[in-house]
């Protein structure tokens, strides 16, 4: 903003009125944008240089007890704000503070405000004398910290701080409605994770009948491997011992960790959850430890982390193998010592928590290469609980497929059903995705129904749109370590649409499904599909058409099966 001398007249008294009007919109736009607070202010004071004649700019927010929590500072370093801020006289920030008005000192060398006050690298190098404004930031009716600037002073006469003055009482108001946002926010969220928890213990109370009958809420099936894992979970529940649930993406970690909970002495407590793969490593530290206030530029008040808020219940890491080597140590100390500190905190808390980890790594092997810590390992594997992939429990689909199916009904007023061919089909799928890829076809299969009912050939794999032939194809499925071992499981030859298994072979076989190719090729016999693709082809002449109408597939799917198997195609 350029200062005009009293010779202008009245266009240069509404330039500069315009100008503000601009400095106080482009200042809003900052104010609204999701930054965080320092460095939303020091914005500010970037935009306050571009239209006034200033030097220096400070924004100091202030504590209970009137001492600088936050100072932001333009035309010093982020470590020198803090430190000119506190060569100001007390006296002048006192006044402003106290009065709740602003503070002009036209010459500060002379004033006897700033009398013996240090004001090295305050004024300019030739001398020359300089001004300081200043203007509270308020509240309500309280101040809760100041805005500063200083300029040269060479006319006195000629400088127009009445109208410096508004402008930067308008910027401090907007300054204290944002703070007044900042911190509802922040209470917002701790009112929001306590109405979670109340919630939690409602809905785990609301569960004791299904728990007393042996079922448990969300995890459907009753096929041996997941009664299985289902009859560790319960003999883990009664103990505080750390437990760690392994398993590839999409079986499920999240409900199981869940099911402990719920099953354990400590259901009445609250039970909070954390992914650690979705925070960086300095977020992550103060979302599990917690910090204090003042602790880092931004902490306008002190916050518990997750840690606390578990306190007395379960707190679940979600992909547990993510985390860094530096936080695996901060990581290890607690478990090790019990205890922690806030970041920012000197003292030491101890809390009350069963901790239930997850993870869908291989942590054999990254503990062997030296990219997760050993003595971490030891600390959260305690029990390790493996959870069955779908492959290995394909007689539950029908079961879960009903149920994603209904969800679907409830949430959008209708009345779908699947037919048993259609069941059929979804049993003999192979599913890497577990059950969230079964959860993703059913949705689509049901968003685009025509009919009432679902039939076999509404399904993507029947209709060349099969996830599994897209996202899998030409992949691997990668041999678990010797560490990483199934849980074993007895499983019974099972019947399935009239075809009888041998033994050994499971319809969750990967020669049921194209793992990854195309959908299952069907027949009752126990040949693997390498022959029965060769057969079918030499039937039809080596046309992969024809050979798709006898196997029941489509020709893309031969195509994907016969590239699969490394089959050359006979040219006549």
């Amino acid at each position: 903003m350029t200062v005009h001398s009293p010779g202008n007249g009245t266009h240069g008294r509404t330039s500069r009125a315009d100008i503000e009007l601009i400095g106080i919109y482009e200042i809003s736009k900052l104010l609204s944008a999701p930054n965080r607070l320092e460095t939303t202010l020091a914005g500010v004071l970037t935009l306050l240089s571009s239209f006034l004649d200033m030097r220096h700019g400070l924004i100091a927010l202030l504590d209970g007890d009137g001492e600088p929590e936050i100072v932001v500072g333009s035309g010093w370093s982020e470590e020198n704000a803090k430190r000119y801020f506190k060569r100001l006289p007390e006296q002048a920030i006192g006044q402003i503070v106290a009065t709740c008005m602003p503070l002009v000192v036209p010459d500060v060398r002379s004033d006897q405000l700033f009398a013996g006050t240090d004001l090295d690298g305050w004024g300019s190098e030739d001398g020359k004398p300089f001004s300081l404004i200043g203007v509270p930031i308020k509240n309500g009716e309280a101040v809760v910290g100041t805005l500063t600037i200083d300029r040269s002073y060479e006319f006195a006469d000629q400088t127009p701080f009445d109208q410096d003055v508004r402008f930067l009482t308008l910027v401090a108001n907007l300054l204290g409605q944002t703070l007044r946002l900042h911190k509802a926010v922040a209470r917002d969220r701790e009112r929001l994770m306590a109405e979670q928890r109340r919630l939690e213990k409602q809905l785990s109370a609301g569960r004791d009948d299904g728990v007393a009958s042996g079922k448990i809420e969300g995890i459907v099936g009753e096929s041996p491997a997941l009664r299985a894992a289902l009859d560790k979970v319960r003999i883990v529940a009664r103990s505080r011992s750390t437990v760690l649930l392994r398993g590839e993406s999409g079986t499920g970690k999240e409900l199981f960790a869940s099911a402990i909970h719920d099953l354990s002495p400590r259901s009445s407590g609250p039970f909070v959850k954390l992914n650690c793969a979705a925070l960086p490593e300095s977020v992550l530290e103060s979302e599990l430890f917690g910090h204090e206030k003042g602790a880092f530029t931004g902490a306008i008040q002190q916050r518990k982390g997750r840690f606390e808020l578990a306190h007395g219940g379960t707190l679940f890491l979600d992909e547990i193998g993510e985390i860094s080597a530096a936080f695996q140590a901060k990581l290890l100390r607690v478990l090790q010592e019990g205890e922690f500190e806030r970041v920012g905190g000197t003292r030491s808390l101890k809390v009350d928590v069963r901790l239930v980890c997850a993870t869908n790594r291989d942590l054999e092997a990254a503990v062997s290469k030296g990219e997760f810590r050993a003595d971490l390992y030891y600390r959260i594997s305690v029990v390790p609980i493996f959870l069955p992939p779908l492959r290995e429990r394909t007689g539950d689909i029908p079961l879960l497929a009903q149920e994603i199916l209904q969800r679907f009904n409830k949430e959008h007023s209708t009345d779908l059903t699947l037919t048993s061919e259609a069941l059929r089909a979804l049993s003999g799928c192979f599913f890497p995705g577990n059950v969230r890829e079964l959860e993703n076809c059913i949705r689509r299969t049901a968003t685009l129904a025509r009919d009432q009912q679902i039939v076999a050939h509404d399904l993507a794999c029947q209709n060349d749109g099969c996830l599994s032939s897209v996202l899998w194809q030409g992949s691997q499925r990668a041999a678990p370590s010797p560490g990483f071992q199934p849980l074993p499981v007895i499983q019974p030859q099972p019947q399935m649409g009239g075809t009888v298994f041998a033994e050994g072979e499971s319809p969750a076989s990967p020669q049921a499904c194209p793992s990854p190719g195309a959908c299952p090729v069907p027949g009752g016999d126990t040949r693997s599909e390498r022959d029965r693709l060769v057969e079918a082809m030499e039937t039809a002449g080596w046309v992969q058409a024809k050979a798709a109408r006898i196997l029941g597939m489509t020709p893309r799917q031969i195509g994907y099966a016969l590239r699969k198997h490394s089959i050359p195609i006979k040219r006549f």
